[in-house]
């Protein structure tokens, strides 16, 4: 009797893998997740955001990226909406840290 020995893949994602290494780092959104300087929205818009008056508002980011997927994707403010809850990268676009 022999024993075959399996390779260990290394690359293989575990349960407790982050968000961010299940994604691939090659794929157009998480790239252009990296290269946007969010700040620059953060700061023009923060005015705009009351911590004290109304609803809570959503995140800045999160509201900047489905303008931007909405328009890169022809979408509309249902179907981004409705996408965005089904895609790991769009929520990595968005800005979240764990697939909701």
């Amino acid at each position: 009797m022999y024993h075959v020995s399996k390779a260990k893949n290394n690359a293989q994602i575990g349960f407790y893998s982050s968000f961010e290494e299940q994604l691939n780092h090659s794929h157009p959104l998480y790239i252009l997740a990296n290269r946007i300087d969010w700040n620059v929205f953060e700061e023009a818009f923060k005015k705009h955001y009351s911590a004290t008056q109304g609803k809570p508002a959503k995140p800045i980011r999160l509201m900047v990226s489905l303008l931007i997927l909405k328009q890169l994707r022809n979408l509309s403010d249902e179907s981004v909406v409705g996408q965005w809850a089904e895609n790991a990268y769009y929520q990595y676009f968005g800005g979240e840290n764990y697939f909701l």
